[in-house]
């Protein structure tokens, strides 16, 4: 699965957007999402990712920045398995692209 424009669904802690202030054309802006391309932001999202999912590792969940691999040894364990992480990621506010999503395939 991929997260939909991953960086960019999650915020800026409350208080800290004036740390990301840029000036672009003699205006000020801040930004209200993770950006790309900031030199911490992919670990930053990393971290975000390991914490959320992690009671599911060495389970069924392989996690690569924004890509999330879930791996089953039948369809009703791979059922059960989308649910609880579609359950986390719903939780967080997270969404899914589903034109970049392969579900119930023998091998990545």
């Amino acid at each position: 699965m991929d997260l939909r424009k991953g960086y960019y669904q999650v915020r800026i802690a409350e208080g800290d957007e004036p740390k990301t202030t840029c000036v672009v054309c003699y205006k000020a802006f801040e930004w209200l999402v993770m950006p790309l391309g900031w030199t911490n932001i992919p670990a930053a999202f990393c971290t975000l990712m390991n914490k959320m999912l992690h009671p599911f590792f060495n389970q069924f969940v392989v996690i690569y920045l924004d890509d999330i691999v879930i791996y089953s040894t039948c369809m009703e364990e791979q059922l059960d398995h989308l649910r609880k992480v579609f359950q986390v990621l719903r939780e967080n506010d997270l969404f899914v692209e589903k034109e970049k999503c392969s579900f119930a395939q023998h091998q990545v």
